[in-house]
């Protein structure tokens, strides 16, 4: 699974930079569960960003593991899992120009106490636990988390008709 993954993500890296670069988000489900998700798109297309995929769907244990694989010692990793397959996710990709960086920037941090009004989880969220939103920490990670996720064949390539009045 993993080879596949580093397969398809050299494939998938080209062409996905500048403004055409993507992120992977997912309103977790205290977020579905509160009614945050219409909230949180309006805030990202707000800001300029572009839709190109988005699913209502119940994750699985395995699709949970292999995303926070990368948190697999931690001693909460077990109760992560649970709580991401305890209801359904809003799985989505992002784009636009430096849309990683600028999306952590928008959720604030993993700790809620630690995030700054204006931001999602500084404006809807109390404990770590229950953090509304899960958003790419890198461009690799997008890229991983994206086809994890997503066919490629679900990931909408269209032209938005405002990209000049956002981009030089």
């Amino acid at each position: 699974m993993i080879f596949l993954l580093a397969l398809f993500a050299s494939i998938f890296q080209t062409g996905f930079t500048g403004v055409n670069e993507r992120t992977f988000l997912a309103i977790k489900p205290d977020g579905v569960q509160r009614h945050l998700v219409g909230e949180i798109i309006r805030r990202f297309e707000k800001k300029g960003f572009k839709l190109v995929a988005m699913k209502l769907m119940q994750a699985s244990e395995d699709l949970l593991k292999e995303h926070y694989i990368a948190l697999r010692e931690r001693p909460f990793y077990n109760r992560l899992v649970k709580y991401m397959s305890s209801g359904p996710v809003v799985a989505m990709v992002w784009q636009g120009l430096e849309v990683v960086k600028t999306a952590r920037v928008m959720i604030g941090e993993t700790n809620p106490a630690d995030s700054k009004p204006g931001t999602i989880r500084g404006d809807f969220c109390i404990e770590v636990g229950k953090n509304v939103i899960h958003g790419s920490d890198s461009v690799e990670s997008a890229q991983r988390e994206i086809l994890l996720w997503f066919r490629t064949d679900e990931l909408a390539c269209w032209e938005d008709s405002t990209d000049h009045w956002i981009y030089e």
